[in-house]
């Protein structure tokens, strides 16, 4: 990835040269900076506005309610893990936060409920489950969830509504409907496609 920056601002650069557009380079190069500070202001702003939301959230229990809400699909979806079991809570963190569009939130959890379902494999191996996986394999559970995490049904995309704003869209909560449908279209797949291969 590196190397591939790094030779495309060498071709824009050489290209400059050669083309006689160096200053021209120079000042889309120095436009970019600024308009990518001024991107990375607004994002923190709408960031801490939907932390502090999480947060609040968090205290006053809605959170845990919202959490207990999904735990009953999620039992459906993994049933093999535990209902008790930490993996679980952290999926359900994840899920939630991806719903509202916090990509950048549900990763913490994203990648505890990986640590829980990699510890729960690691069980399976000692008991001597037989359908635990080899050493070094995804689980059907890890493979499930990453499919879930990735498809992630939004039904607030808090980033692309901020992109749009900062872009100067006239209506930048006008893609909240095509999101909803698309991410709900990718996740019922997801979930269809890993349930068949999971029976095989």
């Amino acid at each position: 990835m590196n190397c591939l920056w790094a030779g495309m601002m060498l071709i824009a650069i050489v290209y400059g040269a050669l083309n006689g557009t160096i200053p021209e380079v120079t000042q889309a190069a120095l436009d970019s900076s600024k308009e990518a500070v001024s991107l990375c202001i607004t994002m923190l702003g709408i960031l801490s506005f939907w932390m502090g939301l999480m947060q609040i959230g968090t205290v006053s229990g809605l959170i845990e309610k919202l959490t207990r809400g999904v735990k009953p699909f999620l039992c459906w979806l993994f049933p093999r893990i535990p209902k008790e079991h930490p993996a679980l809570e952290q999926i359900a963190l994840n899920c939630i936060a991806n719903m509202l569009g916090l990509g950048w939130a549900a990763t913490p959890a994203g990648l505890k409920a990986m640590e829980e379902l990699k510890s729960l494999e690691e069980n399976r191996r000692k008991q001597k489950d037989r359908l635990a996986v080899p050493e070094g394999t995804a689980s059907d559970e890890m493979c499930t969830f990453l499919v879930i995490n990735i498809s992630s049904l939004q039904l607030i995309p808090v980033n692309v509504i901020a992109y749009r704003s900062q872009y100067g869209s006239v209506d930048p909560t006008a893609i909240v409907g095509p999101v909803i449908a698309a991410t709900l279209i990718n996740t019922l797949v997801g979930v269809i496609v890993c349930k068949v291969l999971c029976r095989k």
